[in-house]
């Protein structure tokens, strides 16, 4: 099978080869697992991450990718036969080790034993992958797999972001970044939240306009005050400074929930513009989003289905793979990068 693997961390830019298409035997499933036939994968900034080494694989050389749909084409063992022929999604939650506290308190994104997809297994951005066959997704009906492959990272992982910011139909709302997550949770907190004011920060004009089209009350850049201030707010960025101007955007007792992985290093300047008085007083809070849990992924794909929920993609065959995380980097795409595998 082909698949693509990181060999080496660098700074991702056109130069990097640490990146390469290879081609590998077909894995096998081990006992609990299953063989999925990959048709698309959605490339993340998360991959980003990995190569430039704020989130380092355990392995390299490493498949990335977290966002994986296709075809079980096998099991192994203790696996249900019905699974045989289905259409599933994998995505960052590989496993987790189901006993400990968190699990048990249905919070396995925060298990200690949790393993990602791509990071601490091989994913996506291959023709064929193995996965746990507790932890695929079964796609709902009349959803293509192309637009499923973004729902399992960017769509879940907003999911998730918007319930932790404890939203009520009428408060207002902030998205900082409007790339493939944030397009999502849009169209998603409309529907969940009809009465509710979106407001949208986006360093690019033409993410500002994508989001209007999409039904945002106003959309400005990152550093621009909105009409009024918000109850909560999304920040789906890899930098920092968007963290600093959302909280001055709250409104007392407004939530600030950081919806990323990983922030790229902060410049001096930005850590020293944060000001208690004007940031944090008047009961102000920040809370990070880890990881998703399966029903996160299980509910989003539910919910698209409902809604019919078409994410923006732009596709690229598997080995362009670099150029989707570049034009990730870059901020050229409107919606999600989608890879292909072609078979």
């Amino acid at each position: 099978m082909r698949a693509m693997r990181i060999y080496a961390p660098g700074v991702l830019e056109p130069a990097y080869t640490g990146l390469r298409l290879d081609t590998l035997p077909l894995p096998h499933p081990a006992p609990g697992e299953v063989l999925i036939k990959v048709s698309y994968c959605g490339a993340c900034h998360t991959e980003i991450d990995e190569i430039e080494g704020r989130a380092i694989p355990t392995n390299l050389p490493m498949i990335p990718g977290h966002q994986a749909v296709g075809t079980v084409t096998a099991i192994g063992d203790a696996c249900p036969e019905f699974l045989l022929g289905k259409t599933v999604g994998v995505a960052w939650i590989h496993s987790s080790c189901g006993d400990c506290r968190f699990c048990q308190a249905g919070l396995e994104n925060l298990c200690l034993q949790f393993k990602a997809t791509g990071l601490d297994k091989p994913g996506g951005y291959a023709e064929f992958m193995t996965a746990p066959s507790a932890f695929i997704h079964e796609v709902p009906h009349g959803l293509s797999n192309r637009n499923v492959a973004p729902l399992l990272c960017a769509g879940a992982v907003g999911f998730r972001a918007l319930k932790l910011c404890t939203l009520r139909n009428g408060e207002s709302l902030g998205l900082t970044g409007f790339g493939a997550s944030a397009h999502l949770v849009l169209q998603i907190a409309r529907h969940l939240y009809p009465r509710s004011g979106i407001f949208v920060f986006a360093r690019d004009a033409g993410d500002r306009e994508f989001a209007l089209e999409l039904g945002a009350q106003w959309a400005g850049d990152t550093r621009d005050t909105p009409p009024q201030a918000l109850d909560a707010i999304i920040d789906t960025t890899p930098a920092w400074l968007p963290i600093v101007s959302a909280l001055a955007a709250l409104a007392p007792n407004g939530r600030l929930v950081v919806n990323a992985i990983r922030k790229e290093s902060a410049d001096q300047e930005e850590l020293e513009q944060l000001d208690y008085a004007r940031h944090l007083w008047r009961e102000k809070s920040i809370k990070s989003v880890a990881n998703v849990t399966r029903q996160d992924v299980r509910s989003m794909l539910e919910l698209a289905a409902r809604l019919n929920l078409k994410p923006k993609t732009r596709t690229y065959p598997l080995e362009q793979a670099m150029n989707a995380l570049l034009d990730i980097k870059s901020g050229a795409i409107e919606g999600a990068a989608v890879l292909e595998m072609g078979l």
